[in-house]
């Protein structure tokens, strides 16, 4: 029997990595990640896998393995921007996935993990191009530098490695992520408990909203995931987005037009005191994505045919699933 490894199991992407795989007719998955928070479970309770294993135990567990693993999805990592802690940081992002590297290598397997967008910091080229990135924190500097181990290594790798940089994805099972879950979830729960959403104001030149990221429905980004697997050729990093920076404003509108089941405009919306503008944090200064949009030249060079929701698409179907309709 060869095994399905998803590190980050019972994470966001990662329980819908798994999802996926079921949807396929695989549930012989090895599910890897960390319980400490405990309730992380509900994101696999509805998954088929075949094995749990804690994120801290799969080096040791991975001698037994040797020979029956199919491929390696490395979604687990700490994702959280504001984290000060770089030891844990590189320890947790750079050095564990450099022994999963070491590993899929000597067993001649793919590895298909995720970088992220963060590696490009300000911008304004999102390319993945050695001149365009440019970390501002030690999150996006510990996938920055996976990166370049991985590039390191393309020329002479003995499988697939494919790194994908996630934009802002969004989506079912982030419910865990607290303050790092996505704007759709901060503005849906704004919405309920105090009756409209929050934006930041203007800032780095962009008037009240109007910052703009590329946001990504995380099925899409499990498609992308999914597509690699299938064609194991593929090798590199590339972007994951949907090529469409799109505004706070245009996603708050997505939310609450799906929540309420109306069409209003953001003018009608702001008449209506449904979203309100707050100072933009002083902490956050030099250190935050006004805005993002992943180039796709290089996935679509690859071959991927996909297409990607808008905001009102993913925002619709993120919320039928919130109000488990």
């Amino acid at each position: 029997m060869n095994y399905y490894i998803v590190t980050g199991a019972a994470g966001f992407i990662g329980s819908r990595l798994v999802r996926g795989l079921n949807r396929r007719g695989v549930s012989e998955i090895i599910a890897v990640d960390n319980l400490a928070h405990g309730d992380k479970f509900r994101n696999l309770a509805a998954c088929e896998i075949a094995d749990y294993v804690d994120q801290a135990q799969l080096a040791a567990h991975l001698d037994s393995l040797e020979g029956a693993v199919e491929a390696v999805f490395h979604q687990g990592a700490c994702s959280d921007t504001l984290e000060t802690d770089g030891r844990y940081m590189m320890e947790n992002n750079y050095a564990y996935s450099r022994r999963l590297l070491d590993w899929c290598q000597d067993e001649e397997i793919p590895l298909i993990y995720a970088s992220s967008a963060a590696v490009y910091g300000a911008g304004p080229k999102y390319r993945e191009e050695r001149e365009s990135e440019r970390p501002l924190n030690i999150y996006g500097y510990s996938k920055f530098l996976f990166d370049q181990v991985v590039r390191q290594r393309l020329a002479q790798r003995s499988a697939q490695i494919a790194g994908l940089r996630y934009f802002n994805v969004y989506g079912p099972n982030e419910w865990h992520k607290g303050r790092m879950a996505s704007v759709a979830l901060h503005a849906y729960e704004q919405l309920h408990s105090v009756g409209r959403v929050k934006l930041f104001a203007g800032a780095d030149g962009y008037r009240d909203g109007e910052q703009r990221r590329d946001f990504i429905y995380v099925d899409d980004a499990v498609a992308v995931n999914l597509w690699f697997l299938e064609r194991r050729g593929v090798s590199g990093i590339f972007n994951c987005g949907t090529g469409r920076a799109q505004t706070f404003n245009r996603l708050a509108v997505a939310v609450i037009n799906a929540v309420h089941g109306t069409q209003a405009t953001l003018h009608d919306i702001v008449a209506k005191g449904l979203i309100e503008y707050v100072p933009f944090p002083p902490e956050l200064a030099g250190k935050y994505q006004s805005f993002t949009e992943a180039d796709l030249t290089r996935l679509r060079e690859a071959g991927y045919p996909g297409e990607f929701m808008t905001v009102e698409q993913g925002v619709a179907a993120y919320v039928k699933e919130l109000q488990g309709k």
